[in-house]
């Protein structure tokens, strides 16, 4: 295998250390394989496992912030997407957007 050229300055003066790569010119260090994205599974309050597009149902009646208004047990939102953060679901339901927690939904 070839050595690569320096991200930094892209000279091929490049030396070789066992976990990273070192530009002899500039001294710019990288390593020698980009860290693998780490896939995040989201599961259901069930155990099943939950992906894009999926349709969730409630499995409890959940206050909104606004104030007076709750979902009911048993709604359903089509068309899922998973996102990072505290809540794993973004969707829609009713017309309005909602980020839920994937301990108060069950798929299908």
């Amino acid at each position: 295998m070839s050595n690569p050229a320096c991200p930094a300055c892209t000279l091929t003066d490049i030396l070789a250390h066992p976990e990273h790569w070192e530009c002899a010119t500039c001294g710019h260090e990288w390593p020698r394989e980009a860290p693998a994205a780490v896939a995040r599974i989201v599961r259901d309050a069930h155990g099943n496992v939950l992906a894009d597009g999926d349709t969730i149902t409630l499995i409890k009646d959940l206050k909104l912030r606004s104030g007076s208004g709750v979902l009911k047990q048993g709604t359903k939102a089509k068309h899922i997407r998973l996102v990072d953060g505290d809540h794993e679901i973004d969707c829609k339901i009713d017309g309005v957007g909602m980020a839920l927690k994937a301990c108060f939904v069950k798929k299908g």
